[in-house]
């Protein structure tokens, strides 16, 4: 069997080998690989900038973003064989925290959390691979060509959970969000944010082109540029960030209405300092009662909701997304450096 691996912190090592067949435990479902999804963490990955393999071996699967079908399902689970499906990406610590015995372990409180592909476990980028039946989430036939976006869905489906647990604090009837960044990410919530029948402006740097199609598709407005000059008057309800670029970051917090909500799901490396009048952005945080807050990962009921958001999309529109497909055999391509939207890995031979 065929698997794209690594070796966590060691640059140039990224390779295709040959592994053993997986052989489900208890518990577990058998599936076929079908796709596997690139992203920067990936790309990150594979630069050697972190990443921790399983304990006692050098080398580990990589690849979170899967997408699969079932071989093999265990007696009484409630998958069968053919089914189209997902793998959920963390696991809670052994410990537990507080967070993982509740079963919140995408807010893992103690960082000892393992990840598929990233943390301690072998991830998806494989012709085969195993997963815990409760770490599975079904899919909807109809995403076949695009359920590897279930996993960047569900970082976006967890936002918009927060965002809405914070507005029901008070009176809460948003009208305008601002989603910045067209990545992946950036689309996936403005997409999410249409669904919520909110009037959605995207803010990219891209000049008109792919991007902005897909977001009028939406019946959105997309904004190229580089700052949020175009919203001082107008100021939205609620704001997703998902560049990281910190003074993006700094500029979204004064951005706001009353009450506003600011996401941050972006990163980006330090080293970059922003002069600032923190008195001011505190003053309009308190006085507005604004809210802060910064987002990672996905729990399984948030894979959930993201297979059932992209289940009510237009599967053509999902698909642009989609701007590069390779198969495995040129899977390094998908971690050079492109202007893709998305890269994705065909598994099957």
């Amino acid at each position: 069997m065929r698997a794209l691996t690594f070796a966590p912190g060691k640059q140039g090592t990224l390779g295709i080998e040959e592994l053993p067949e997986p052989q489900p435990g208890q518990g577990e479902l058998l599936v076929q690989g079908l796709a596997l999804g690139i992203c920067g963490t990936d790309r990150e990955l594979a630069a050697a900038e972190y990443g921790w393999p399983p304990p006692g071996r050098e080398r580990m699967v990589i690849g979170h973003e899967s997408l699969g079908r079932v071989l093999e399902s265990p007696q009484g689970s409630a998958f069968s064989p053919g089914d189209l499906v997902v793998g959920v990406v963390r696991r809670p610590d052994p410990v537990p925290c507080g967070a993982c015995e509740r079963g919140e372990f995408d807010m893992c409180r103690n960082g000892r959390y393992t990840e598929r592909g990233i943390k301690d476990l072998d991830g998806y980028a494989s012709e085969r691979w195993v997963v815990e039946a409760g770490y599975a989430v079904r899919l909807d036939p109809s995403l076949e060509s695009v359920g590897m976006l279930v996993e960047p869905t569900s970082v976006v489906a967890k936002a918009w959970e927060q965002i809405e647990r914070i507005g029901s604090r008070s009176w809460f009837e948003p009208r305008t969000l601002l989603v910045i960044g067209a990545g992946p990410i950036g689309l996936l919530a403005a997409l999410l944010g249409r669904q919520r029948g909110l009037n959605v402006h995207v803010l990219d740097r891209a000049p008109k082109g792919l991007k902005s199609g897909l977001v009028e598709d939406l019946g959105a407005t997309y904004h190229s540029g580089t700052g949020l000059e175009p919203f001082a008057d107008a100021k939205p309800d609620i704001i997703i960030e998902c560049t990281g670029v910190g003074q993006l970051v700094i500029d979204a917090m004064r951005t706001t209405a009353a009450a506003g909500i600011v996401c941050l799901c972006g990163l980006a490396p330090g080293g970059r300092s922003h002069r600032v009048d923190a008195g001011v952005i505190n003053r309009d945080i308190v006085l507005e009662n604004d809210v802060i807050f910064g987002t990672v990962n996905g729990n399984l009921r948030h894979f959930r909701d993201a297979a059932a958001a992209l289940a009510q999309a237009d599967i053509t529109w999902l698909e642009r997304l989609i701007t590069r497909r390779l198969p495995l055999e040129r899977a390094l391509e998908a971690f050079e450096p492109s202007h893709d939207v998305k890269a994705v890995i065909d598994l099957p031979s």
